[in-house]
């Protein structure tokens, strides 16, 4: 394709309208899902009076609490979580050349768990609370948040050193990943092994990743963290477009290759830590998305990583309604549905045979 006197051919302006177009159609999409899960529960609300509620101009007293203290800091902490997790999840997919790159195949995941169960069983920080589950009291859920995220930081970190050690490789990465995702397994199984019924009931259900714990404090700080890592992934979205090709084509256009790799290796992770920490793990959202977004529109990170983005927090706030009404008036933890049907759409990518 060539380019002269600044003349766009035809042919690339419709390449990058359509993906465009599909980029503005989740944007409106995730407007739209917003508004209906916002609308839909226990107490159906409609669809006006959840606009009115939005805009400042409800004139029922009872469809403004449920909405600003309950559905609406849920709904965002869904869209910003499974953003946040998909744009991680594309992030280590393309710096680590592997298609199983994803938070929960790092052990970053299972650091988190290891670092709740540490906090619940050695440094007595109680049980977990739920808001769907009564019996499942806490002391203090600070230090339960902390020590899951102090675990998942350590984590990234030692991901990062061995590979720099190992010269940032992509296979140096992965494989130290799977080395520490079995051994904080071994650890959370040797904890749960001497906790007794309350303590084991608390590091179970902290596992579970329920977006109905953020409040309106924890959401500002994990869309805040999204915010900023999605930025900075987007603008360098033309590196990762350029290590796909292979690190010496990357390296001859001028990418500074181990710093992007262990750089953004780094910040992916640092926004997982966030995402779980105050959450819990919810799986296969940072594996699957990227996949799926890859296979409608293609590789290029310019589009991949907005579309991603998006994706993500429709993909993930249709779980959470789903999983809202599927045993009202109980509520099911995302997690749960999230991993049902993540594996089946995992496979069923696998045997269409794309880049997977």
């Amino acid at each position: 394709m060539h380019f002269a006197d600044g003349v766009i051919p035809e042919e690339y302006r419709r390449y990058t309208s359509l993906k465009a177009g599909f980029v503005a159609a989740l944007l409106v999409a995730l407007a739209g899902c917003l508004v209906v899960s916002i609308s839909l529960g226990a107490a159906d609300i409609p669809l006006l009076d959840v606009a009115r509620s939005l805009l400042g101009l409800s004139e029922s007293q009872r469809f403004d609490i449920i909405i600003w203290n309950i559905r609406l800091p849920q709904a965002l902490a869904s869209i910003a979580a499974g953003a946040g997790l998909a744009v991680a999840g594309v992030v280590m997919q393309s710096i680590l050349r592997n298609p199983l790159g994803a938070p929960i195949t790092l052990g970053i995941s299972h650091a988190a768990a290891f670092g709740a169960a540490f906090s619940v069983m050695v440094l007595g920080s109680g049980v977990m609370a739920s808001s769907n589950v009564g019996a499942v009291t806490i002391t203090s859920p600070v230090m339960t948040t902390g020590s899951a995220f102090v675990f998942t930081v350590l984590t990234s970190g030692l991901i990062v050193l061995v590979s720099r050690a190992r010269g940032a490789t992509p296979e140096a990465m992965v494989l130290t990943g799977v080395a520490l995702n079995a051994l904080f397994t071994a650890g959370t199984m040797f904890l749960q092994f001497f906790a007794d019924d309350m303590q084991l009931a608390a590091m179970v259900f902290w596992t579970f990743g329920d977006t109905a714990r953020a409040s309106w404090s924890e959401l500002g700080l994990i869309a805040g963290v999204t915010v900023v890592a999605s930025a900075y992934f987007l603008m360098n979205g033309w590196n990762y477009n350029a290590m796909d090709a292979g690190d010496e084509t990357a390296k001859g256009l001028g990418v500074r290759v181990e710093r992007v790799r262990i750089v953004g290796m780094l910040v992916a992770s640092l926004l997982t830590a966030v995402i779980i920490s105050f959450l819990g793990i919810i799986g296969f959202v940072g594996l699957v998305v990227p996949h799926m977004v890859r296979w409608l529109i293609g590789s290029d990170h310019r589009f991949l990583l907005p579309a991603s983005i998006l994706g993500g927090g429709v993909l993930l706030l249709v779980a959470d309604t789903a999983a809202r009404l599927m045993l009202a008036p109980h509520v099911l933890p995302v997690s749960v549905l999230t991993a049902f049907t993540g594996a089946p759409v995992f496979i069923a990518l696998i045997i269409k045979g794309k880049r997977i």
